[in-house]
Formats: C-alpha cells, structure tokens, sequence
C-alpha cells in the first residue's frame, strides 16, 4: 500500500501509546517519526540539570535566553540527544515526567518546540505525536488521529514501562502523576490538550497493539482511496 506524502498527528492523553503507534506507522509506510514529547522531556531534562527549575516546578525564565544554546536533535534511530549525549534513558524518568507538563505549559518552550518541528514538517511524509500537533503544530495535517483510555489501563501501562527499566514505582504515584499531568495539559493556556475537530478518535483500553494498526491502516485505505 503507498501512502501519499502527507503528515499523520497522533495527539491524545500520555501514556496511550501514542508514540509505540506512531513509531510503526512510520516503520511500516516509510515515514519519518518525530516525537515531539521527547522534544519537551528533553528541554525538561536540561532545565533540571542547570538549574532553571526547582523541585516544586518553579521555572526561572531566564532559561527562555538558555535555550538559544540548547542542542536537542534525534540520531539515526530517532532517539533524543543533547549534544553528543543520548538522553532518551533520563527523559522517561519519574523525576522528568513529574515536571514535563509545567514546562510543556511555557508558551516561549512550546515556540522554540514548534519552530522545531516546523522545519521537519517542511519535508513531508512524516508521523509526529504530542498533545497539541492536530490542534496547534500542524492544524492542516491531512490525517488526525485523537488517542485515549481508560485512566486504570493507562496507569497501568505507564508502571509497567517503569518496572520493566528497573525502577520501583508506586502505583498510586503513577497514578497521581497522571492526573496531574491530565489537568495540566487539558487547561494551560497555550495550546491545550483537546481533540481536533477532524481527528479520528482511537480508544485503545481493551485493544491489541496489531487491532490497532489495522484499524490505522483501514482509515489510511478509506479515507486516501488506497485499495
């Protein structure tokens, strides 16, 4: 099946899999993947690091100037680098996704992601997952897909990813951050979370991950024409 050159967004609540989904549509049909997330965890990560944000996600702005310098880019296996240090193990830390939503909420972070992700979005053929890509990154992309589950189920997933890295999460923290994040993402005031108006809703609490590649696939067939 050749998929015309279009960009596919895949917003939706965190811990859907949107970013499992995304990366084998790419695989599958020969696009690029971007994950704008990582893009946020990483500006995170660097805040962390140099100071510019405190334990209770106090943010100093003077890390707007700081991320004039700040190098983030992906290698060639799409994983997340600052500089010359892959980051992808530190980004999907507890102690980053406690404070990714407070920082994904700065308007001058999400321009300087955007702008990011503009430039790759010039190039076409890409798949590219967030909160906001249906709704405010790419409002033009010629397919939206909108993922959700149920809280339980997410929960759920989000400590297992964390267990099998070798961590040793409470449930009920997981839980917590995932609310909190929910809230944070569904009512900032630059470019909340919210499904597209023309985006295909996907609930994907009692499916299997083959179930939903299918389901992508039929809507690639039905909505281009694609036999």
């Amino acid at each position: 099946m050749k998929i015309p050159d279009i960009i596919i967004a895949i917003d939706g609540y965190s811990s859907t899999g949107k970013s499992t989904l995304a990366k084998k549509i790419a695989r599958k049909f020969g696009f690029l993947y971007l994950d704008s997330g990582a893009l946020y965890r990483g500006v995170t990560l660097f805040a962390q690091e140099e100071g510019f944000i405190n334990r209770i996600s106090v943010i100093d702005p003077t890390l707007k100037e700081a991320l004039k310098s700040l190098d983030l880019h992906f290698d060639a296996e799409g994983k997340l680098c600052m500089g010359a240090r892959c980051i992808e193990p530190q980004i999907r830390s507890m102690e980053v996704s406690a404070q990714v939503s407070p920082i994904a909420a700065v308007p001058y972070v999400r321009e300087w992601v955007d702008e990011m992700l503009h430039e790759f979005g010039r190039r076409g053929r890409i798949v590219m997952d967030g909160r906001d890509i249906g709704t405010a990154v790419f409002p033009d992309a010629q397919l939206k897909i909108f993922m959700t589950a149920s809280e339980e189920v997410r929960a759920r997933r989000r400590y297992d990813e964390l267990v099998a890295k070798g961590e040793n999460p409470l449930l009920e923290e997981v839980v917590k951050n995932l609310r909190e994040r929910d809230y944070i993402d569904s009512h900032r005031e630059t470019a909340p979370l919210r499904r597209a108006e023309d985006a295909f809703e996907l609930d994907n609490s009692d499916m299997s991950f083959e179930e939903e590649l299918a389901w992508v696939q039929g809507l690639i067939q039905g909505k281009f024409g694609i036999l």
